[in-house]
């Protein structure tokens, strides 16, 4: 698989990764034998990013990283891990003695004594610009306990505001055919600053694998049930903010965009690969075969000027109107 270099962090990673979300929580029960062959799996097909976060599964998903990565040591994998939801999210909870405890519990759940990457978990906005917040991740990365910071955003706007940081490394965001605000502003000062974009939601929450029908229903612990109107979290997160019925038909549409021998979850994967400011996007996968099918999105020949045109246009019809101010 093609790698890329992660922004700031300087370290080589595949243009396609793993999104751990689902090895933790909020997407109904996994098996911890399944957790680690999405892994295994994943790893046998060129994946060497791999992102989590300290309450996914309350640190469930860092423990079946770290495990897996510590018995591949020489694999060359890359881990970021995210921090800032274990307390209420307001400004004055972001602090080094709360940034300090985070860490030492995702070093611990990892096993390892510096953090490859942390990134800061969709905070409040004001968080973005307040120059304490940065003092105190510039401490622990002098102090060794991580080795570079990012931050995970909802809003666009949030994501320019950090790129305006020097310390940056990173900037994870939705990005998928459903969510377009990203390529206006976000990925050409991406390229100019040298900031690393992980595109995570690739799929819409599986919308975009064009799997769903309007009848489609999910277990009471998966957030496309509990969070459907952002009851739980930001509602950008589940379906990209879409409304689901309009999402179901226009991943119909999509679907027949995707080139012969591509799948439109493929197709959907490739289409954000493929964009110039990209450094890696994280499908998850709740499964082997997800894990093998959305690593192979990564070999996919160039889409072409009609397939992208094709995108626009639906994004355009169906959701440009509802989100695009939003996010």
């Amino acid at each position: 698989m093609d790698t890329r270099t992660l922004g700031r962090t300087g370290r080589p990673v595949s243009v396609i990764g793993l999104g751990t979300w689902q090895l933790g929580a909020d997407w109904g029960d996994v098996d911890p034998a399944d957790a680690r062959a999405v892994l295994e799996t994943s790893l046998e097909a060129g994946v060497t990013f791999y992102d989590t976060a300290d309450v996914y599964g309350d640190g469930r998903s860092e423990r079946f990283v770290g495990e897996f990565a510590a018995a591949h040591p020489d694999a060359g994998i890359t881990v970021a891990t995210k921090i800032g939801r274990r307390m209420e999210q307001v400004p004055e909870n972001y602090v080094l003695e709360n940034f300090r405890a985070w860490v030492d519990r995702s070093r611990s759940n990892l096993g390892v004594d510096t953090l490859q990457l942390v990134q800061l978990h969709c905070p409040p906005s004001a968080v973005y610009s307040s120059d304490a917040v940065y003092d105190a991740l510039d401490t622990l990365v002098a102090e060794g306990a991580i080795a570079a910071y990012g931050v995970s955003v909802e809003e666009s706007a949030q994501a320019l505001e950090a790129m305006t940081r020097p310390g940056i490394a990173t900037v994870q965001i939705v990005l998928n055919a459903f969510r377009l605000k990203p390529l206006d502003e976000v990925l050409p000062r991406a390229l100019e600053t040298g900031v690393g974009i992980i595109a995570r939601v690739p799929l819409a929450s599986g919308l975009l694998s064009a799997k769903y029908t309007t009848d489609t229903t999910f277990a009471e612990n998966d957030h496309r049930t509990y969070n459907r109107n952002g009851e739980a979290f930001d509602v950008g997160e589940t379906f990209a903010g879409v409304d689901f019925e309009s999402g179901v038909a226009a991943a119909r549409e999509f679907a027949a965009l995707a080139p012969e021998g591509a799948t439109p979850a493929q197709a959907a994967i490739a289409w954000i690969a493929q964009l110039q400011g990209v450094s890696t996007v994280i499908p998850g996968a709740r499964n082997p075969e997800q894990a093998t099918a959305n690593a192979a999105a990564g070999e996919l020949p160039d889409l072409g000027d009609e397939f992208r045109q094709g995108v626009q246009d639906i994004y355009d019809r169906y959701f440009r109107e509802a989100v695009h101010s939003r996010w």
